[in-house]
């Protein structure tokens, strides 16, 4: 999460620019907030920054892409720990600035023992295959805070031999691969003996009667819409299959 809204603000301010971070307690939470002095971005934007795949529509160095679905994961990931995200810029050319505010966890007793968090949380291994790095990075980050150990490939051929190697719980996989499509990878993975108690869930951009239906045609236990609700998604993990 931190990680991601601090890449976003380097991404978009230039070498001469700042990045700022700034932690202060708020109450019963803490707030930390990422500012940047770089394109910026116009106010009536700032709210749909947060929305799947939203960008500025100024023609502003924001459209590079690989924004919107990383802010929507923030958000998501955020809120599914209580918290809430916010963002300001005074206009283009003048900088950003992302607000987090998370509750404060109340102190241990000190002679508790810490649960170890994969078993609190059934943790399990997962394989993500998708060729944008931003999804793979966000979701890893995501994933790993709620206690599952996390694998990546960025192309269907490695992901079938990394999914071999590692024997994972749950497999991730986009249907639009650049070398072949996710359908063929569920096909494959599903003729592994090996791979037999795999979850495979398939991530789309579409979610459409027909597309689920292919996908559960071709193997998949579960499709989700990119991109991914988190809440939705750590339920699917969790399930035994």
């Amino acid at each position: 999460m931190v990680g991601n809204l601090l890449q976003n603000a380097v991404k978009f301010t230039p070498a001469t620019g700042v990045v700022r971070i700034e932690i202060s307690v708020r109450g019963r939470g803490a707030e930390m907030s990422v500012r940047d002095t770089g394109v910026g971005m116009r106010p009536e934007d700032v709210d749909m920054m947060f929305e799947p795949f939203a960008q500025a529509e100024q023609g502003l160095a924001r459209s590079q892409g690989g924004l919107g679905l990383g802010l929507a994961l923030v958000k998501g990931l955020v809120e599914l720990h209580g918290g809430a995200v916010r963002a300001r810029s005074d206009g283009p050319g003048r900088g950003s600035e992302f607000f987090v505010l998370l509750p404060l966890a109340p102190a241990p007793p000190a002679c508790a023992a810490a649960p170890r968090r994969a078993e609190a949380s059934g943790g399990r291994l997962v394989l993500i295959i998708d060729d944008n790095v931003d999804t793979c990075e966000s979701l890893s980050v995501a994933l790993g805070l709620t206690g599952h150990r996390v694998r990546t490939a960025f192309d269907g051929k490695t992901g079938m031999v990394s999914a071999r190697e590692l024997k994972p719980d749950v497999v991730l996989c986009d249907i639009g691969l650049p070398d072949i499509d996710g359908y063929a990878v569920a096909r494959t993975l599903r003729a592994d003996e090996t791979l037999r108690s795999t979850r495979l869930i398939a991530l789309s951009g579409y979610a459409r009667p027909e597309d689920r239906k292919r996908a559960q045609e071709a193997g998949f236990d579960a499709h989700i819409a990119k991109p991914p609700e988190l809440d939705e998604l750590t339920e699917m993990l969790v399930k035994r299959p």
